[in-house]
């Protein structure tokens, strides 16, 4: 089966800035992938570029095996900058945009409603969007996105601004479409969402691209130095001794899981670092921490070279 999006030395700039700087990856059909980096990274610019929003300067870039703009009814976008036509009603805006889909507006309003059953927002079809909470308002714009049933759906930070509980209705909808084999990328600050959600993760940093892995490859990577211990005694007491020593970096507090977090001098062998640990204040537990996107991300943009993929795409 071919594969779903195409990049080959990708670039784009704006005047003198250089947003994309010959980016290269394939992203297969039923594929969940997360473009991460910081801001300003160019994530953005690849999705619309994707969505033909905005056009390459050079390089290859095909969509579903085709020219992005030929393709454009088979998949769907969340954008950044969010937006409704605020003095509709909820079933007129997303009957209209079923139609610009190629829906019947029954279809659509159809479709519609039992999207929203699902994200738990069920009878506001009648309502004005002008009346919606914000994050209301964003799971219309999500419901808009998959109304047509798209085979590739592009989601530009779909999780800002929602709270924890409606961050989780988004999520079991999401693993909805990917269990239907739908092929998804999404942009996101938020590395838990990713760790929960990619089979793959994408990291850029200034328009280049520094890691292109399996989600499990990329949890591999290399960088990440750290212990995990469990107190005795009281949280604070401990991270002031373990702080103290030579070998520690870092020390991060748990009170969930009453944990704490150390990173550990590269120098230092993650062994003998427990010892010191044990040796220092009295410990229930001490072992190797599993890394974590969190700790990826900023291991790779701290490393701040651009030119070099420090795990191979398998």
């Amino acid at each position: 089966m071919s594969d779903a999006v195409v990049l080959i030395d990708v670039r784009k700039s704006f005047g003198s800035v250089r947003a994309v700087a010959g980016v290269d990856f394939r992203l297969a059909r039923g594929e969940v992938c997360g473009f991460l980096g910081p801001n300003g990274a160019g994530k953005s610019t690849l999705i619309r570029m994707i969505m033909a929003i905005i056009r390459q300067d050079s390089g290859e870039l095909t969509v579903l095996d085709g020219d992005p703009v030929d393709v454009k009814d088979r998949v769907g976008y969340l954008p950044e900058e969010r937006g409704l036509y605020r003095k509709m009603k909820v079933g007129t805006f997303l009957s209209y945009i079923g139609r610009l889909k190629g829906l019947t507006a029954r279809d659509a309003r159809r479709r519609a409603g039992e999207a929203l059953e699902r994200l738990e927002l069920p009878g506001i079809l009648d309502r004005r969007c002008s009346d919606l909470s914000k994050g209301q308002q964003q799971k219309v714009q999500f419901v808009s996105s998959i109304l047509h049933e798209p085979e590739l759906l592009v989601l530009d930070e779909p999780f800002s601004g929602l709270d924890p509980v409606n961050r989780r209705t988004l999520q079991v909808e999401i693993e909805s479409l990917r269990q239907r084999g739908k092929t998804i990328i999404f942009s996101t600050h938020q590395m838990e969402q990713a760790e929960r959600l990619c089979d793959r993760v994408i990291l850029v940093h200034h328009g280049r691209k520094l890691l292109d892995a399996s989600l499990a490859d990329a949890l591999r990577s290399p960088g990440v130095h750290a212990i995990e211990a469990e107190p005795l005694g009281a949280l604070d007491e401990a991270r002031r001794a373990l702080i103290a020593l030579p070998c520690v970096k870092h020390a991060a507090v748990s009170e969930e899981s009453r944990t704490i977090r150390l990173d550990i001098s590269p120098e230092i062998a993650l062994r003998e670092a427990m010892i010191q640990a044990l040796e220092c204040t009295p410990l229930t537990s001490v072992r190797e921490s599993r890394a974590t996107l969190d700790d990826v991300f900023v291991h790779l943009v701290d490393q701040g070279n651009p030119t070099v993929s420090e795990v191979a795409h398998g």
